[in-house]
């Protein structure tokens, strides 16, 4: 994050202005800088004509050489954030010259002062360093041939420069500190931002497949009967009515799954605490084979081999939509007349295999419909395969963890 951006973000801004020394600071910034460095230029100057103003005895008075020199090490000062350095050398320069012609700098060095709390505030490693040990030399050199200073201006003057300097490197590491706080947590952030893309974007994903899942199987149960119906309307009008009934039957509970499943979009449920239909689970799968016998004639075995017992919810949900979209796949493309349904238990697996003697899928790729199976599998950590059965036909082979692996397999 740029400095720039710190200091308009509005969270910072609210932080700074809690306190009221953060509200004039937060006000500085934010002001056009060149209005800033020439007024502290100005205060600079004037504090630095103060001793020939108001001389006491046996000071220098004012002059128009002192004048200008004293004006040289001022007027810099209004570039020194653009340009620290050239501002720096400008201002010891400058200060070097009052010296050399004694026309001495104010007791106190304010140019001096700002250039080096500048300096170690925006300065490179080396310009900070080369800067400190030039004016800490140049003001020893100064006092002790220029001046004759007795030895407490020594230590005032030298401290007064390693505290202006200090206070630049506290300054330089305060900002230093807010901007990679700043910058964390704007990262954390776009993080959580993308985080919560990733959770919609698999929510929309298994809202989709639960759509076509339903909606494919209600489709081809309502279609085939359909098809079924004109034929015997006449010849067996009780089995056209079961058709008719079979039809209605296979719409309701589509309406039923549909609504369930968008009552999650529903912001007025989540508020109303509504309480949502489970998603359907292994215990079910009996019913949907019975429901998919009865309706298309298509004769349907189920078999439970092992010991079964209860998974966690989206694993279960995965193992109804696998037999329901391996049924409705063989109810539109296969042309089969017998089916077989079986769920093998394992130690820590769950095998689901549905077959058919059929001639296989429409489509070599199986259409969106078992790729939303291969996806739902992997979700879980299990696996899932489609092809040619051994003895013909199709065949739909998930596996699923069912034990301790199941954390295994989605780490």
């Amino acid at each position: 994050m740029s400095a720039a951006r710190s200091r308009h973000d509005p969270l910072v801004t609210r932080a700074r202005s809690a306190h009221p020394y953060g509200l004039v600071v937060n006000r500085l910034r934010s002001a056009n800088p060149y209005v800033v460095d020439s007024a502290l230029a100005v205060l600079v100057l004037f504090a630095a004509s103060l001793q020939w103003m108001f001389p006491d005895e046996g000071d220098d008075r004012l002059t128009l050489v002192g004048w200008l020199l004293g004006a040289g090490t001022a007027v810099p000062l209004i570039w020194r954030r653009r340009f620290p350095y050239a501002t720096a050398l400008a201002v010891s320069t400058v200060t070097t010259a009052m010296a050399y012609y004694h026309a001495p700098p104010p007791d106190v060095p304010y140019s001096g002062l700002v250039v080096l709390y500048t300096m170690a505030v925006q300065g490179l490693p080396w310009q900070r360093r080369s800067m400190l040990a030039s004016w800490l030399l140049g003001a020893v050199l100064t006092m002790q041939f220029k001046e004759h200073a007795q030895p407490f201006e020594y230590a005032f003057h030298l401290t007064g420069m390693i505290c202006a300097y200090g206070l630049g490197v506290l300054a330089r590491l305060q900002r230093a500190y807010t901007a990679a706080v700043e910058d964390r947590a704007a990262r954390l952030e776009r993080e959580r931002a993308a985080e919560t893309a990733r959770a919609i974007a698999q929510e929309r994903a298994r809202i989709a497949r639960d759509m076509h899942d339903i909606l494919a199987h209600a489709v081809s149960l309502m279609v085939v009967q359909a098809e079924a119906g004109p034929v015997v309307v006449r010849s067996d009008p009780a089995r056209a009515e079961a058709a008719f009934d079979a039809i209605a039957a296979s719409g309701r509970d589509a309406m039923n799954q549909l609504r369930r499943i968008l009552g999650v979009l529903k912001e007025e449920e989540r508020r109303s605490g509504a309480t949502r239909l489970p998603q359907p689970d292994l215990a079910a799968l009996p019913s949907l084979v019975r429901q998919v016998s009865e309706s298309t004639g298509l004769r349907v075995d189920f078999r439970i081999c092992g010991r079964s017992r209860p998974l966690p919810p989206d694993t279960e949900v995965a193992a109804y939509r696998a037999v329901q979209e391996a049924l409705t796949n063989t109810v539109k493309h296969a042309y089969a007349s017998r089916a077989q349904v079986e769920l093998d238990w394992k130690e820590n697996e769950l095998t689901v295999t549905v077959t058919d003697d059929g001639t296989g899928p429409a489509r070599p790729d199986g259409g969106h419909g078992l790729i939303g199976l291969r996806e739902r599998a992997a979700a879980c950590g299990g696996s899932a395969e489609t092809g040619p059965g051994p003895e013909g036909g199709f065949r739909v082979v998930v596996r699923l963890p069912a034990g301790a692996d199941r954390e295994a397999a989605l780490g």
